[in-house]
């Protein structure tokens, strides 16, 4: 044993070795070691698999909950660069201002925001404060006001670029190749944007919306529109203290008088409040709406005033503000005026007991007036089609066709009387354009552009008109040459005009702005310089009731001479309501410093000191100009509705590519495709 031992610890110590062999993939020229990117994800693959479970699954549960993040953080930032980058393509493309460029297609109908008091804060009715984005409605704070586009109009509210905008002129260009010949010449481009009107209404229209991208920095209010406001508020004053709830103010007794005793200063006054901005008022007057404007009344109400001024009104306000309150109060009316059209004809009574449901002429005639029964159309019509009910325009549109088939007219001219019993005209030979039948010439127009231009009859009966008025009823004055629209009885013609007839030079600028003949404007501007001088030259700058012109020159007269029993003064809108069309469409300056000169001197001799605004009997006299102690309901529905309108420089408020007005002023929505 021990040999063996000593054997074995004088041998050499044992060593242990690895051997490796290395393939020649593994082996990269000589080296051992290889970086490549295939080596690396090897050697990360090799320590993943190393992890355990549960490290590989917190692991990708991060990974999953910052991807989640960047997603929600994208879209959060994307509207907001979204918004940035538009405004920045809008202001590239409306610096360079193009002369002569022509707007195809306005931004479409503001959406009011509902303004019942249960839905909510109240908003701001004030017009200059701007929208919140990224709201879309707008209540009464945000009647759109946008800024002034009078040379420079886009073809399209949605272009992201200039290639865009040349598709879309190119195509408007195609369509005018297809304008319709409608009357001896006029050219009517036909509207692309709206439908054929249509009784056959299958559910209620609500007001429409407008897209955040539309809406537009307010337009400041001028100083002369806060002189609007400030009117408007003292004659609100008066109203509120002495006649609340009443039909009109008497501003010097502190009394009021009654018509229908349905509070119609208060109704005509709530769209001018909203356009105006005056929010404590329109509230006031909503809450003596909902608590107090009740219906069921044993009272008899004529048909064409309560149409025109609380069903239009009612009308005008739900489309402004939203309220429903003020649809479902339109609707009542509505349907308790309905029994007047059931006469054997179809040509309406006058007058109709909205309590008793009856209906009935006048006690000393059978007929009723022309401009009544063919002005009630406009607001009807936009009963049905916010109902969805028929019979409330199908009524209407039965006065007009029949209307459109009788005799007895004049080269387009209608007598001022129709018999409701025959259905036919009466007092043949008797044409004007002031009182009886006026409107009808006005509706004619309106109708079709609130029908979207498709109902030719409307058009052809307007059209034949003016070329009536043309050859029968215009005249120039002597010295000035004013041309002025008389009256033709039984072949004889009168150098009578009365103020109402004032409507027609805006009526005319509506048309021609709507695509008919330039002559129309021709006409327009004539005609108005004629009004404006039956203010300029009348002692207090204010226009009687009638006027007759001097057909022949006289040494020391005037071109208007007013006799005692015409010179009287009702606060009325016509010449106001023109020179606001006329504004519109030409931007001439003069227009507004005409209706300045009229709000002044409105100021020096109709204005009460304790409130409201009277009418006068004698414009001939500054010194006593005799008040009559009567403050109608359309001086704050019309008059300084169109006032304000008229001093704005906003071609927005109150858009004529999107509102038709009524003939007591209140805007309603032209018809588009649902």
């Amino acid at each position: 044993m021990y040999s063996a031992a000593a054997a074995a610890a004088a041998s050499p110590p044992r060593r242990d070795f690895i051997s490796i062999t290395l393939s020649p993939e593994d082996a990269v020229g000589a080296g051992g070691y290889n970086n490549s990117k295939a080596w690396r994800r090897r050697s990360c693959w090799r320590k993943w698999k190393q992890l355990s479970r549960l490290q590989r699954s917190v692991i990708l549960f991060l990974f999953a909950f910052l991807a989640v993040c960047g997603v929600i953080s994208y879209t959060s930032m994307g509207e907001p660069w979204k918004s940035v980058t538009n405004k920045s393509l809008d202001d590239q493309r409306t610096e360079p201002e193009i002369p002569g460029l022509k707007l195809a297609n306005p931004a479409v109908l503001p959406a009011p925001q509902k303004a019942d008091a249960n839905l909510g804060n109240y908003p701001e009715l004030s017009p200059q404060k701007p929208p919140k984005p990224p709201h879309v409605r707008r209540g009464p704070s945000n009647l759109q006001i946008k800024p002034s586009r009078r040379d420079v109009r886009l073809k399209t509210r949605h272009d992201s670029s200039r290639v865009v905008e040349e598709v879309v002129q190119a195509d408007k260009e195609e369509k005018t190749e297809k304008s319709v010949i409608s009357w001896r010449g006029a050219v009517i481009e036909p509207d692309q944007s709206t439908e054929p009107p249509s009784i056959k209404i299958k559910e209620p229209e609500k007001p429409s919306s407008v897209e955040a991208e539309d809406q537009k920095e307010p337009v400041p209010i001028n100083e002369r529109q806060m002189a609007v406001i400030e009117a408007f508020r003292h004659a609100w004053k008066g109203y509120k203290d002495f006649a609340w709830g009443h039909d009109e103010l008497k501003p010097l007794s502190k009394s009021y008088s009654e018509w229908f005793g349905l509070g119609l200063t208060l109704i005509d006054a709530l769209d001018t409040m909203w356009i105006l901005g005056l929010k404590e008022e329109f509230e006031e007057a909503r809450k003596w709406v909902a608590n107090n404007l009740v219906f069921d009344k044993n009272v008899d109400v004529n048909l064409f005033e309560s149409t025109i001024r609380i069903l239009g009104g009612l009308l005008s306000t739900y489309h402004l503000s939203g309220d429903s309150l003020f649809l479902e109060k339109a609707k009542d009316i509505g349907n308790r005026l309905m029994p007047a059209f059931k006469t054997p004809s179809k040509i309406p009574y006058s007058d109709v007991n909205i309590g008793r449901g009856t209906a009935h002429p006048p006690r000393w005639t059978s007929d009723s007036t022309v401009a009544e029964v063919t002005s009630i159309q406009l607001e009807f019509r936009e009963l049905s089609r916010l109902t969805g009910d028929e019979k409330f325009q199908k009524a209407v549109d039965e006065v007009m066709k029949h209307v459109h088939t009788l005799s007895g007219k004049n080269d387009g001219l209608v007598p001022m009387f129709i018999n409701t019993n025959s259905g036919q005209f009466t007092h043949l030979g008797v044409y004007t354009l002031g009182a009886r039948a006026d409107s009808y010439y006005e509706y004619l127009l309106k109708q079709w552009i609130q029908g979207g231009k498709k109902e030719n009859e409307l058009l052809e009966d307007y059209m034949r008109a003016i070329e009536g008025v043309k050859k029968h009823l215009l005249q120039r004055s002597q010295p000035k040459k004013l041309t002025f629209v008389g009256e033709l009885a039984h072949g004889h013609f009168s150098a009578k005009m009365d103020h109402l007839v004032c409507f027609l030079p805006g009526t005319l600028a509506l048309g021609a702005h709507n695509g008919l003949t330039a002559d129309h404007m021709k006409l327009a501007e004539a005609l108005i310089e004629t009004c404006y001088q039956m203010y300029a030259q009348v002692e207090t700058g204010l226009s009687p009731e009638i006027v007759h012109f001097n057909l022949h020159a006289q040494k020391g007269h005037k071109d208007v001479e007013i006799k005692p029993a015409d010179r009287h003064n009702l606060l009325r809108p016509e010449t106001v309501e023109s020179l606001f069309y006329m504004y519109r469409f030409t931007g001439d300056k003069k227009y507004q410093d005409w209706g300045w000169e009229i709000l002044q001197n409105f100021n020096k001799y109709t204005r009460v000191p304790t409130g409201g605004y009277t009418s006068i009997n004698n414009v001939q006299n500054p010194s006593n100009p005799e008040p009559r102690d009567k403050m109608e309901s359309f001086f704050l529905g019309e008059t300084l509705k169109y006032m304000f309108l008229l001093f704005s420089d906003d071609v927005d408020l109150i858009n004529l590519d999107k509102y038709v007005f009524n003939t007591e002023a209140h805007p309603l929505p032209i018809w588009a495709p649902a």
